[in-house]
């Protein structure tokens, strides 16, 4: 039995990343999940509460993908790209850098995912009139989503699976993540900015005339900034982000459509809602795993990892978790690590080990983060392909002295 909890849960995963026929990467998820209750590998009853623990991250992703797609469709992402342009004033590598700083804004804020989905296209048409190469800014778009992901709490949903009802209010977060999410970005850029480098030796044209936005897109961005004002006092306040989130997300929709029907159907009808049974599916899947033994597998490394004298043993965990998730990608491993981490006693040094794992590791491989499975669909879209290849020859320049840097800047940072 416990044999094939193992094939069903491998097989489920390597459908969401490969997505054989076509299908979308819920499918896949909820498909296995309903195999293993099915096949009586866990009770439907246990199935149920692994999906309800997942209550305050639907509530959450579904509060950001409001914001996402309000922005989206006010033009609030085209604008800022826009007007990365133009301060650019014909640098190829002063663009580089301006965008690289919107995406840094809109992962922190908005979270990864929307910097994925969203910014990718706003960044692809903004290159296209400025008339340089696209790949280096479209890896920002790749990179930026993981590098800066723990910046805040709620800058990745990962960060609400990891720590669960655990998750440190704002300022104590700030106090451990702040510092190694800065060397993240910083290594993370000047990484991408030494692999780009023939790229950015040229020209960028600027248009003519200055970016505007309108005023439902200024409705929008007031009410994108008054959701962030919100989360960070939910957070400084230890509350659970997820409810917070979809209210203050749900009145900024309100305010920016002014209660016009149409656009608030658009808008709920663009809306990626795949993603919630996808999270929901793999909720299932890892409670079935943990149950065949891999959260004592996973705890007793990490414990394992604890024994190890300081720093070594922070760097074996982030590593190690980095490698579970470009395995399996990191939204399981999260999940994996998460529940483990809430049934042993593991060194604070080790918890904030794995989290940087987690969000920073995956930017290895496009297996490694939804995030980055997202990116290459919206790529997809406009026409641009990138292949796993490109994206690894890249990500091993990138993540792994970005990882080293950020995951030893937090062990400092707890003793």
């Amino acid at each position: 039995m416990t044999i094939l909890v193992w094939l069903i849960a491998a097989g489920a995963v390597a459908g969401v990343l490969f997505r054989p026929k076509d299908w979308p990467e819920a499918i896949w998820a909820c498909l296995g999940a309903s195999f293993m209750v099915v096949c009586g590998l866990i009770p439907l009853s246990q199935a149920g509460y692994a999906i309800a623990k997942g209550t305050d991250v639907y509530l959450f992703l579904t509060g950001m993908m409001l914001l996402a797609e309000l922005a989206r469709r006010q033009g609030v992402f085209d604008w800022l790209a826009s007007l990365a342009v133009s301060a650019a004033k014909g640098s190829a590598m002063r663009l580089f850098t301006l965008i690289y700083m919107v995406g840094v804004l809109v992962t922190v804020f908005l979270s990864n995912d929307a910097t994925a989905v969203v910014l990718t296209p706003a960044v692809y048409a903004a290159v296209q009139k400025a008339r340089t190469k696209p790949l280096p800014y479209l890896l920002i778009c790749a990179f930026i989503a993981n590098a800066a992901s723990f910046v805040l709490p709620i800058s990745n949903p990962a960060n609400l699976i990891v720590y669960g009802s655990q998750i440190p209010p704002l300022f104590p977060w700030l106090r451990t993540f702040l510092v190694p999410s800065l060397v993240s970005i910083a290594a993370t850029y000047l990484a991408l900015r030494w692999i780009s480098r023939k790229s950015l030796t040229g020209t960028a044209d600027s248009p003519a005339g200055n970016a505007t936005l309108s005023p439902e897109g200024r409705l929008a961005t007031w009410g994108i900034c008054g959701t962030a004002l919100v989360l960070l006092c939910a957070s400084g306040f230890g509350i659970p982000l997820g409810l917070p989130t979809l209210i203050a997300a749900s009145v900024a929709v309100l305010s920016a459509t002014r209660f016009e029907g149409r656009a608030l159907v658009g808008i709920v009808r663009k809306i990626s809602w795949s993603v919630l049974p996808l999270v929901a599916g793999l909720f299932v899947l890892v409670e079935a795993v943990n149950r065949a033994g891999a959260l004592d597998l996973v705890g007793s490394s990490l414990l394992w990892c604890g024994k190890i004298p300081g720093i070594a043993g922070a760097l074996a965990a982030s590593f190690g978790i980095a490698v579970l998730s470009n395995l399996v990608n990191n939204l399981p491993s999260g999940l994996l690590a998460g529940g483990a981490l809430q049934t042993i006693h593991a060194a604070p040094h080790i918890r904030d080990a794995v989290l940087v794992g987690v969000d920073l590791g995956p930017n290895l491989s496009v297996a490694g983060s939804l995030a980055t499975i997202l990116w290459l669909i919206a790529l997809r879209r406009e026409g641009q392909q990138i292949t796993a290849w490109q994206f690894l020859q890249a990500g091993f320049v990138v993540m792994p002295p970005a990882l080293l840097l950020a995951t030893l800047a937090a062990a400092l940072l707890s003793k």
